[in-house]
């Protein structure tokens, strides 16, 4: 490992990154190679950049592979961590080392999230063991490390096991840490000797920083008894620590000016406002009648009233502090305090209206940096994988003094608020229209318009805008006098950020307008996106794209015919914008715009046949950019959900054409999976599917070549491939399975899923979509012999590490393969293979695992469920023989409570929504932004068909197929007898059916 050195180095260049990080990747896997890059990182006489590097190595491998099912971090190296990771904080607490701090610090949280406490009961202990009074710089190694293990609680779901966890933690870190709180607040707030240094006072304020931000941590999901009892020395006013620190601003700490990072006072307060606000959502009772609430809305009145805090560096603290405000507006416990019109017009006046116009930095941002600017101006997600804030998460300052207003308006303060904003609103429109000819006369404008959008908006969310509004304010009237005239203007004519204003107008409130309303404004989008201006063109992309996205309960607003003729100039003026740029990271950087691509595609659907080529031509080639450095999953995604949904659309409506996507898209395919660029094999794999799929006579031999290789180990290594594999193998089972039978390349599949499937954890239901595809498309003749062993690599993975899903999936497959109509595959072929292995093992299986899961199928399973109990009823030699005969009324007994549920057993016919999968294609709705384990191609996926369509009515299916086995099985009514009690009615019902005599 003497190289280690070295290879950082090389990873951290473009030219030898590749082999880089090959070569740490085979040393990786050695034992002792955390260990010995941990100490690396310590090693103060190594280079800066490569102990940050090995740094952001360690945390990346932990994350991967602690508890990896193939590559597992030995054990040995695992307890050696846990021993030196916290010290090794303490080492890192200097100022310098505080980059190579933070991903420790994450290191550690990754570690706890799996080990602590079972594995690593001595966690906490040894913090608490670390904290100093003496030495502030050890103190901000300690909480930053409990911080990371602390901080993932506020997003996690209340459970047992987190309040256990939380439990463990408060029993032994709640009291050294409130004392330690206090003793550090005591120091600061009193500006002790201890810290006459201003280092030593920079360490003591960082200090307080982590230990305010823990305090949130502590309280996020419940209030523990120790911060109940003590919550007088915190929030009481006039005294508590929180107000004291409200107040808090030494000279030492101000920093610079024109520093855009908040100073740690800033930070301190920040934090503060955070834990107020938690407070004031979670636990109002508490603070009611101590004056608290009251006494932080003066300190926050003081703190940022009438602008008082410009600078850059304060917008975080300005933002949480609107922010408490528009919360304790909407928690309607403090009326008295802001119910009155003079209390609100000094509101609007003193704090909104300061902090809702554009700034300088912000005017500079929108012409520098505009990307920025939008993403931040409408809460969208960030490029590369970002996660859209919502409308409940504002981070500028005009967005969070907006949501003061919007506060008031649905805490039923609606009169007073919308009469005092609008003579703000009417006053800026004015000097607007008394100036126009004044360099800055658009900024008036500009703020009435926010303000108005603001006063408007009573409910609103990222997907859908808008969603009720403020009835004393009429928007179609405000639209047609105030904003129209810039949405139609010229470019040039007005300021461009009037024109933007314009379009987010028409974004903000579309779910508002009326689809010919809509239509009516929608060339004036689509001209807009010829606009020189970056910040105006991506604004209406994002507009077309939401507009075309609005729904009617489940259909879509607009439909294909709605937007035929604009469509492909829509789709043209886009990629005209993105070839435009001059590198691949600059083509790829804007995904908003190939969102919009993709959109178009979807509503205009088989009305761009006379343009497809075209289009798929210059999607390939910018696909062909891109490849080159791929950097924006977003864009990646959006480029390949753009150029599935066109195959998908063209070759539905002219089959015909199949050939020519196959041509352009087989080229760009091979190179991606020659080049390995991983980013995007899975979504290459699913392309292949979906075009293999569309074929319905013979299949083409250029896929055939392909299929050696996708059965090839090598294939599976990359864990995100896998989905896009299997779904690829379905596709060659269901359309090309009498080549693979008599090439015998099936049993190639069953050895993955027998290796490389079944034994995983994250990939067995893989592993089973496999099989049951298997199962439906390979005859049970050339099966036969194979199937034993299947069964046995079902069953070791049952005894030696079975979960719940395992098991789920385990006896969905059996009822699965039971239930499907083909040839030569009865019950008894599944139930034959499990006796061989051992005589009356079907028995305990049925027993111990089917009979129990069955009830918990869900809905889309229980038909499988039902037919497939049913043909073992009924069509098994084996359940009724002895000593098996005994489980057909166990398993008859379950048969009948999947029926008290009929609903989930039948399914209207056209009922199924062909194009289901494309409404998940929306990072919104999924509500997980990029996923890079499995980038699912939604626009490739249809609802497949109804496995046991045979059976239109389970029930009758049931009646005849006991009526049948009546005539050559008497017993089977000395079977009926037996059945459990709350069995008989549907007995009964079977009887007065005329099925059963």
């Amino acid at each position: 490992m003497a190289d280690l050195p070295s290879l950082l180095l090389a990873s951290l260049s473009p030219g030898t990154r590749r082999q880089a990080e090959q070569n740490l990747q085979t040393l990786s896997l050695q034992p002792g190679f955390l260990p010995q890059l941990l100490r690396l990182v310590l090693d103060a006489s190594q280079d800066r950049s490569v102990r940050l590097a090995g740094s952001v190595y360690l945390k990346n491998t932990v994350k991967s592979r602690w508890e990896d099912e193939e590559s597992a971090v030995a054990e040995a190296d695992k307890v050696t961590l846990r021993r030196d990771l916290i010290p090794a904080m303490m080492t890192l607490s200097g100022l310098s080392d505080k980059a190579v701090r933070a991903q420790i610090a994450e290191t550690i949280s990754s570690i706890a999230v799996t080990d602590f406490p079972e594995k690593w009961p001595d966690l906490i202990d040894n913090l608490v063991a670390s904290l100093s009074e003496s030495n502030f710089s050890v103190n901000v190694g300690v909480l930053q490390t409990a911080h990371s293990i602390f901080r993932p609680w506020r997003a996690a779901t209340r459970s047992d096991s987190l309040f256990t966890v939380i439990n463990f933690v408060l029993s032994r870190f709640g009291k050294p840490f409130l004392q330690l709180f206090q003793y550090t607040a005591g120091v600061l707030l009193s500006r002790s000797a201890q810290v006459a240094s201003k280092s030593d006072l920079e360490f003591a304020a960082q200090t307080q920083v982590l230990l305010v931000e823990i305090y949130y941590d502590l309280t996020c999901q419940d209030l523990p008894p120790d911060f109940e009892d003590t919550q007088n020395q915190f929030f009481g006013a006039p005294s508590g620590l929180f107000l004291q620190f409200l107040d808090w601003d030494p000279s030492e700490l101000r920093g610079d000016p024109d520093d855009i990072s908040p100073s740690l006072p800033s930070q301190v307060k920040t934090h503060i406002l955070e834990i107020a606000e938690l407070y004031v959502k979670l636990y109002p009772e508490t603070l009611q009648g101590s004056g608290a609430v009251e006494a932080l809305v003066r300190k926050v009145w003081e703190l940022i009233g009438s602008g008082k805090l410009p600078g850059l560096a304060d917008d975080g603290l300005v933002s949480q502090a609107l922010r408490f405000l528009s919360t304790a507006i909407r928690s309607g416990y403090y009326k008295d305090i802001f119910g009155s019109r003079d209390t609100i017009s000094s509101l609007v006046q003193g704090v909104v209206v300061p902090n809702i116009g554009l700034r300088e930095h912000e005017i500079e941002q929108f012409e520098d940096d505009p990307l920025e600017y939008i993403r931040l101006d409408l809460s969208l997600p960030a490029s590369s994988g970002g996660l859209g804030l919502g409308s409940h998460d504002v981070v500028t300052r005009r967005q969070a003094a907006a949501d003061v207003l919007r506060a008031l308006v649905g805490s039923g303060l609606e009169t007073e608020t919308t009469e005092v904003a609008g003579a703000w609103i009417a006053q800026g429109l004015r000097e607007y229209n008394e100036n126009r000819t004044k360099e800055d006369s658009w900024k008036a404008k500009d703020t009435a318009i926010y303000l108005l959008t603001a006063v408007a908006t009573r409910g609103s969310t990222t997907q859908h805008g808008v969603t009720s509004t403020n009835a004393l304010v009429d928007i179609v009237q405000f639209f047609s006098e105030h904003i129209f005239q810039d949405l139609e203007a010229d470019p040039g004519s007005v300021h461009p950020v009037l024109q933007v204003d314009a379009i987010r107008f028409l974004y903000t409130f579309r779910t508002q307008l009326t689809k010919p309303q809509l239509l009516s404004v929608l060339p004036h989008l689509v001209r807009h996106l010829g606009s020189n201006n970056y910040v105006c063109y991506t604004y209406a992309a994002i507009s077309i794209e939401r507009i075309l996205f609005i729904r009617q309960g489940t259909q879509l607003l607009f439909a294909q015919a709605d937007i035929h003729e604009i469509a492909p100039h829509i789709i043209h003026a886009l990629l005209l914008k993105i070839e435009q740029a001059q590198s691949p990271e600059k083509v790829a950087e804007n995904d908003y715009l190939m969102k919009c691509v993709m959109r178009v595609i979807i509503t205009a659907r088989s009305t761009l046949v006379p343009d497809y080529e075209k289009i798929l031509q210059r999607l390939v080639r910018i696909l062909g950019i891109i490849s080159s450095n791929p950097s924006n999953p977003n864009f990646d995604q959006y480029i390949f959900e753009s150029i599935s949904a066109l195959m998908r659309f063209v070759v539905t409506s002219n089959p015909a054409t199949l050939p020519i996507f196959e041509q352009a898209l087989f080229g760009p395919a091979t190179i991606i999976l020659q080049q390995d660029i991983d980013q995007y094999i899975p979504y290459v794999f699913q392309l292949l599917a979906q075009m293999l799929e569309l074929h319905t006579t013979d299949v083409p031999v250029a896929y055939r070549d392909l299929l050696q290789f996708l059965l090839t180990p090598a294939s599976w290594q990359q864990k995100g491939s896998i989905p896009g594999l299997v779904k690829l193998l379905k596709a060659f089972l269901a359309r090309d399975s009498a080549h693979m039978v008599s090439t015998g390349q099936f049993t190639a599949v069953l050895a993955v899923v027998q290796q490389r499937l079944i034994p995983s954890k994250i990939n067995d239901v893989w592993g089973f979509q496999l099989l049951q595809s298997v199962m439906q498309n390979i005859p049970p003749t050339q099966l036969k012999q194979y199937f034993r062993a299947i069964i046995v690599a079902l069953l070791t993975r049952l005894q030696t590490s079975k979960t719940d899903s395992y098991v789920y999936h385990f006896v969905h497959f059996l009822l699965f393969s039971m239930a499907i109509n083909v040839e030569g595959l009865t019950p008894d072929f599944v139930i034959s293979a499990v006796e061989e292995i051992q005589p009356q093992l079907w028995s305990q299986i049925l027993t111990n695992f089917v009979i129990p899961q069955t009830p918990k199928m869900s809905p889309k399973d229980r038909k499988v469920a039902a037919i497939g109990l049913t043909r073992m009823l009924t069509q098994s030699e084996v359940i009724l023989r002895e000593p098996s005969m005994k489980t057909w009324p166990l398993a008859f007994d379950t048969l009948a409570k999947l029926f008290s549920e009929p609903q989930h057993l039948t399914s209207k016919e056209g009922e199924a929504d062909q194009d289901a999968g494309l409404t998940m294609i929306d990072y919104e709705e999924q509500t997980a932004g990029y996923q890079a384990a499995y980038s699912r191609l939604a626009a490739s996926e249809t609802v497949e068909a109804d496995p046991v369509a045979f059976v239109r009515d389970p029930r009758e299916y049931l009646g005849q197929q006991l009526k049948q086995l009546q005539k050559s099985k008497p017993q089977i009514k000395s079977l009926l007898t037996a059945v459990d009690p709350s069995s008989l009615p549907f007995v009964q019902s079977l009887v007065a059916a005329g099925y059963i005599a």
